[in-house]
């Protein structure tokens, strides 16, 4: 294979003494041996993109290591100085259970204590809400997660909030982008700490956190009759391990089983082929242990413990999985009924879900009178909602189909830790009312409509695999299709121009909306099909979701195979494969 001169030379110039000997010697290994490797360490340099980096772990400007880490910081570091003026600069920074993970936290308070900047780093991986929780209750400016979240054990990478908890969005996301990119030469990085500028931090922020999740509780009368509900946890080797259980016990539960196996941190996910609770083979241990212990409820969180997968039983009393739709839709009902029962919706609350998550959201919030707000994909997009309403409307709940959910506003991201703790409250207030998940699932299709979503995820991995999402998306782009399973498309949204295109009136009209590379195609009968290329993964995702009266119970198998017929025509039409 012959190598591009400009790979070349950019790696050459990683053997200098400028970096360490381990790096030099893998790069030059490369330059002997692995020239695939060489061009994909090499042909970019790793992007900070809106929400920081995610990459593969290795030695080259297109990988994570020390290098990359501190460049990134060091341009975080040179924001925050032009940005605050006046006051001592804060930053918090945690980190998960990945390989590498506690190093380049270590090398990130490195750089930014080098700076002048006060760190509060945690003494052991912790969940990345509780970064989100740590940054409001100690008053940073900033905080810093290393996490590849569910991404495959190769991958790591470091997600930066702002002061509201939240993650960077504008105009931080670009001009702290701006300043990494402003960065040419490692020389510019100061990796050598100041002891004196770093705080540890741990169990005395843990209790607060936990505090505070608690005080959400809305039923604990009917968990004190059904504390003995049977739940098995996983963290799949990540951090939900330290806290889940402990907030379980909290509210009052106390028959939670765990997997043992899992329950070991571990960056190469031993036990799993991937750590994604979206994946069914990821929660295969965890309802085998429940069905074993004739338990009642599965619940698994991802590595960095901001996202769940639940595994509940059927009328046939076997265990299926929920997806993140059906969840948060769940969630977000028993939240506003049961605010409703206690008198406490005052006509300024709302919800929030991205674009992309089940409209099925938004009619429950309907009903209920609360005002639901739809959002880019990416939690960052739902606190950026909370923040500008803050001290004007009360929220509620914000979820989005990628099993992310959160309610209460001191945590701005997604929370699965808190998440857990909703879900089980759920389960019991349930069985009070003499029903399982399935049960109320099928009590919402009947009151709200019967919506079902599909999610396709294509990989394309490497240089070759960005050009072809980029070719698909300008594809859709040029040639949307006029109809989808027989309904006439009516609206064209391109979240890239930031217009939507009234197909039956031919007008155009501005989208509201940051800009974002996203298509969605809404039809006549309520089909919504929305499609984008994955800001963390090597992915392109198709959204696909159908709607359909269900008038009867018993009409349930009819109309749900219906809706699929629809849906496997729509992936036909558009040709996903």
């Amino acid at each position: 294979m012959k190598i591009d001169q400009q790979i070349l030379e950019k790696a050459q110039a990683w053997l200098c003494d400028k970096y360490d000997e381990e790096t030099r010697r893998q790069v030059q290994y490369l330059i002997d041996s692995d020239h695939q490797e060489l061009v994909e360490s090499f042909y970019r340099t790793l992007e900070f993109g809106t929400g920081g980096l995610r990459g593969i772990m290795g030695a080259g400007s297109n990988r994570m290591n020390k290098y990359t880490v501190g460049m990134a910081t060091q341009g975080l570091a040179n924001y925050l100085k032009k940005e605050i003026k006046n006051e001592e600069i804060k930053v918090a920074i945690a980190y998960d259970c990945r390989n590498n993970s506690s190093f380049f936290a270590k090398t990130a308070a490195a750089v930014l204590s080098a700076n002048n900047i006060t760190v509060y780093l945690f003494d052991s991986l912790r969940p990345t809400p509780e970064l989100s929780f740590a940054v409001r209750h100690f008053a940073c400016h900033s905080g810093i997660v290393i996490t590849a979240s569910h991404n495959p054990k190769e991958y790591n990478g470091y997600k930066v909030y702002w002061s509201d908890g939240g993650q960077i969005v504008e105009p931080h996301d670009k001009n702290i982008i701006n300043e990494v990119n402003g960065i040419v030469d490692i020389d510019e990085v100061d990796f050598c700490p100041n002891p004196d500028k770093i705080i540890i931090t741990g169990n005395d922020i843990d209790n607060i956190y936990l505090d505070k999740l608690q005080s959400l509780s809305l039923s604990p009368e009917i968990i004190s009759k059904h504390s003995d509900i049977k739940i098995v946890y996983t963290p799949l080797h990540g951090t939900g391990v330290k806290l889940v259980p402990q907030i379980l016990r909290r509210l009052g539960f106390t028959n939670i089983i765990n997997v043992p196996e899992q329950d070991i941190n571990d960056g190469n996910f031993p036990t799993v082929l991937s750590p994604n609770p979206e994946e069914p083979s990821a929660l295969k241990m965890a309802i085998e242990k429940a069905t074993a212990e004739n338990a009642d409820l599965v619940m698994a969180t991802d590595p960095d413990a901001d996202r769940v997968g639940i595994a509940v039983r059927n009328s046939s009393n076997e265990f299926v999985l929920f997806n993140g739709n059906q969840t948060a839709v769940i969630l977000t009902y028993y939240l506003l009924t049961k605010w409703k029962e206690k008198g406490m919706l005052q006509g300024n609350e709302y919800i929030v879900k991205t674009i992309v998550t089940s409209n099925l959201l938004s009619e429950i919030a309907k009903k209920f009178n609360v005002e639901c707000f739809d959002v880019l994909t990416g939690f960052k997009y739902i606190a950026e909602k909370i923040k500008e309403n803050e001290g004007k409307k009360k929220f509620i709940a914000g979820g989005e189909e990628s099993y992310g959910f959160l309610a209460g506003e001191f945590v701005r991201d997604k929370d699965a830790v808190m998440t857990c703790g909703i879900i089980a409250e759920t389960a019991a207030w349930a069985k009070n009312n003499g029903k399982s998940f399935t049960d109320l699932l099928l009590d919402i299709y009947l009151k709200f409509g019967f919506f079902k979503e599909k999610l396709i995820s294509l990989t394309k991995k490497g240089k070759t695999g960005i050009e072809e999402i980029q070719a698909m998306m300008h594809n859709y782009r040029i040639n949307p299709p006029n109809t989808l399973a027989d309904s006439q498309i009516l609206f064209v949204h391109d979240y890239q121009t930031q217009e939507t295109f009234d197909v039956e009136k031919n007008l155009r009209l501005k989208i509201n909306q940051p800009k974002s590379n996203v298509l969605q195609f809404v039809t006549g009968d309520g089909t919504v099909v929305s499609i984008r290329p994955s800001g963390t993964e090597p992915k392109i995702k198709f959204y696909i979701s159908a709607y359909e009266h269900l008038n009867n119970i018993n009409d349930y198998s009819k109309v749900s195979t219906a809706i699929d017929a629809k849906i496997q025509k729509i992936i036909d039409e558009l040709k996903i494969s």
